[in-house]
């Protein structure tokens, strides 16, 4: 497949407004490419590269040969060179990744230059998020869009699960070839995720029956793997942190199960039992070598399994799963959980978890499956305050003390529909001398464009932000703004599709005004 006609598509899907344009848009060139190309379309129309980095960014990309005439540049072609790209390391490797970048982009027409500017640089953003993605690989195989979603939850990528999708069935394609795909000790699936609830008692209102209510931790989210005695962790994007976790593999590796997957959370407790800074605790899982000398620990505690002794449990109801964790797992090793119907005794279990210093509780229904990668309506979070994970767009430069530094950050909620981003308002409030500084470096990384007064920026950078509501507001393309809202922290272990949606701001608006 010639990359100009995915260089066509991402227009014509950037310039679609609705949901179901983009997902026949997407589905139209997903049968062009067929199963071949499938997972590198799948990648490169979602905004990212199957190699993920390549150690070539914006500021690379300046200064750029003329394009050529005509198309003749292929996406596998584009595929093999960025995976040469990546392999470059040693001495002299910028000047031959940029000879290799060059080589690129003289074969390159204009309209496939752009497109890989933006591609390279983080800027494809033409609303072809997962959910459109998905639903246009079922559309373009002529498959059920559930096959589909089941897939993509067991194997953790899209692209796989597309050149299966669209491969013919006589070569063991299609449906049959989406039902292969299980899950495997050893490779990840993505976590399942809360929805969100302004109090406990509206919370348990959604779930039929009694509920099973857990603490909410401030920590980093770990999915644990453990087979004949070696432990695997990852992070919730996927990320293996086995070697960072030396505490955490060796009580988990000595445990008496054949095999298992784990769900739970890790944080660092003072002596006291009450939890340190989140800065601390994802400073021990961000760091890629083992540090010499004494260093913070990590505590665990698992609320969920989804494969015990040959066993899968995700389509089981939770409280199955939970008591086959039970049976697993040591006590000391479990997420403090109450099943109750009773709004008093939920409420209860929430301020004592807020008073240990932890973050509030999760309401769960007792009949929920597990949900990979989505937000299941089973599961539901509430915090005592109101807080957003919102995507960093632009910033300001700061004045005064804080000249210098990148200081107001512009906020923005993912929009499912676009792929794009709803600006909801600033804030330069929260921010620690040592936050300014990260920030001012991380930023400068991520920019794109810049004045004498914003830096606008890749979307990459989740921000956890606290607001005491939200204001109607005409400056912003949702009329909604937020009011009073702070920095909290920044959240490095969620990608920018994780972030909250403005359907989710909206919906908070009439509760919280």
């Amino acid at each position: 497949m010639l990359l100009s006609e995915i260089a066509r598509a991402s227009t014509e899907v950037a310039a679609e407004p609705g949901r179901k344009a983009k997902v026949s848009a997407l589905a139209g060139v997903l049968r062009a490419a067929g199963p071949r190309d499938a997972a590198v379309v799948v990648a490169y129309l979602s905004g990212e590269l199957p190699q993920r980095q390549i150690g070539v960014g914006y500021a690379s990309l300046r200064d750029l040969p003329a394009a050529a005439r005509e198309p003749s540049l292929t996406v596998a072609e584009v595929h093999a060179a960025f995976s040469e790209i990546r392999a470059v390391s040693g001495a002299g490797s910028v000047a031959r990744r940029r000879e290799l970048v060059h080589a690129v982009f003289a074969r390159a027409t204009l309209a496939e230059q752009q497109f890989l500017v933006r591609l390279l640089s983080g800027e494809l953003r033409q609303g072809a998020l997962d959910g459109v993605m998905t639903d246009a690989v079922a559309t373009a195989a002529g498959v059920p869009l559930a096959e589909v979603r089941r897939a993509v939850m067991l194997r953790g990528a899209l692209g796989p699960v597309a050149a299966a999708a669209l491969a013919d069935e006589a070569d063991g394609g299609g449906v049959p070839a989406l039902r292969g795909f299980t899950l495997e000790v050893g490779r990840p699936v993505r976590p399942m995720l809360a929805a969100s609830a302004p109090s406990v008692a509206e919370a348990l209102g959604k779930i039929d029956g009694p509920a099973a209510v857990e603490w909410k931790l401030d920590g980093v989210r770990a999915q644990i793997h453990v087979r004949g005695g070696e432990v695997r962790v990852f992070t919730r994007t996927l990320d293996e942190i086995t070697d960072r976790l030396p505490e955490v593999t060796g009580v988990l590796g000595a445990l008496p199960v054949q095999d298992a997957v784990f769900d739970g959370e890790l944080i660092a407790l003072r002596e006291d039992g009450r939890p340190h800074p989140f800065q601390i605790t994802a400073a021990r899982t961000a760091t890629r070598t083992r540090k010499e000398g004494p260093q913070v620990p990590l505590s665990l505690f698992l609320f969920d399994v989804l494969r015990l002794d040959g066993v899968d449990l995700l389509d089981h109801p939770d409280a199955e799963r939970h008591a086959a964790l039970a049976g697993a797992v040591p006590a000391e090793l479990l997420m403090p959980r109450t099943v109750t119907a009773d709004v008093a005794e939920a409420e209860a279990v929430f301020a004592d978890a807020v008073a240990r210093g932890h973050e509030g509780v999760v309401v769960k229904s007792p009949a929920t499956p597990y949900a990979a990668g989505r937000r299941g309506a089973g599961w539901i979070k509430v915090k005592p305050r109101h807080t957003l994970d919102l995507v960093v767009l632009a910033v300001e430069w700061g004045h005064g003390r804080r000249r210098g530094f990148l200081s107001n950050l512009h906020l923005g909620a993912r929009d499912p529909e676009t792929g794009g981003f709803v600006m909801l308002g600033k804030t330069f409030k929260g921010l620690t001398d040592e936050l300014l500084a990260w920030q001012t470096e991380k930023l400068r990384d991520l920019a794109v464009e810049e004045d004498s007064y914003t830096v606008r920026v890749r979307p990459e950078l989740v921000v956890e932000i606290a607001f005491d509501g939200l204001q109607t507001s005409p400056r912003y393309p949702a009329g909604l703004a937020l009011r009073f809202a702070r920095v909290l922290r920044y959240r490095p272990d969620k990608k920018a599709e994780d972030a909250d949606t403005i359907d989710t701001v909206r919906a908070l608006a009439p509760v919280i005004d």
